[in-house]
């Protein structure tokens, strides 16, 4: 059986997750991956990595699954977790991503072996 890092060989080598990091990412599509203490917790496609890598960084609830996940993790029973305790959480994380010209079945490949805990729709395999 493969493990996370036999399946992450294409991706680039983990660097944490700041505007800086996202800003350095190619814009073609791709897949990206995010990574909290070694474990992915995220898998993404996008036809623009920069953007995407960005928006997660630095978007709302309404754009951003994982950002909509990650508020929900912080969240208290009496206050949403704001904007900025999202960015400050996944800038504790790594990223990671890969080019590719098939993004949507790379990712699904990804989430069905790592089942990753900020997916919330695991996509149901091909028979």
């Amino acid at each position: 059986m493969l493990d996370a890092e036999d399946l992450l060989a294409g991706f680039t080598p983990p660097q944490p997750y700041t505007t800086e990091a996202a800003a350095d990412a190619p814009t073609s599509p791709g897949v990206h991956v995010v990574l909290d203490r070694g474990t992915v917790v995220y898998v993404g496609w996008t036809g623009n990595l920069r953007n995407r890598l960005r928006q997660h960084l630095t978007g709302n609830r309404e754009s951003s699954v994982l950002h909509e996940q990650v508020g929900q993790l912080l969240d208290t029973p009496t206050e949403a977790a704001a904007r900025q305790d999202v960015a400050d959480w996944l800038g504790r994380c790594e990223v990671r991503w890969q080019e590719t010209d098939n993004p949507e079945a790379t990712k699904r490949a990804l989430v069905l072996a790592l089942n990753p805990r900020f997916n919330r729709q695991v996509p149901n395999p091909r028979r």
